[in-house]
């Protein structure tokens, strides 16, 4: 389905301002402790838009077996293969956000 691939691409995104933001905050923690701060929880609320859109494709991919039976193996693999790897970055990130 084109939209899991538009929520994957999201997704992407999402992480990739966590982390920018997690390192910025981290650049910025002793010189100035307030922006940091605020660079850390911009970093959480992108992780929490991160979740909301994994939650719509989880949603979708329940609708479809709901409705249609099993979805084909071929998107399956794609979205297992995605979400491992966004798994994977998720966790570089949180690491970084624990550092804070």
């Amino acid at each position: 389905m084109k939209i899991i691939e538009i929520l994957s691409d999201c997704i992407e995104e999402e992480i990739s301002d966590s982390e920018k933001y997690a390192k910025k905050a981290l650049e910025h923690k002793t010189d100035f402790p307030e922006t940091a701060k605020v660079f850390y929880t911009l970093s959480l609320e992108e992780m929490e838009h991160m979740n909301k859109l994994h939650e719509a494709v989880v949603s979708l991919i329940d609708k479809y077996r709901r409705e249609q039976g099993e979805p084909p193996k071929e998107m399956l693999a794609i979205y297992e293969y995605l979400h491992k790897k966004q798994i994977d970055r998720v966790a570089e990130v949180k690491m970084l956000q624990t550092m804070f």
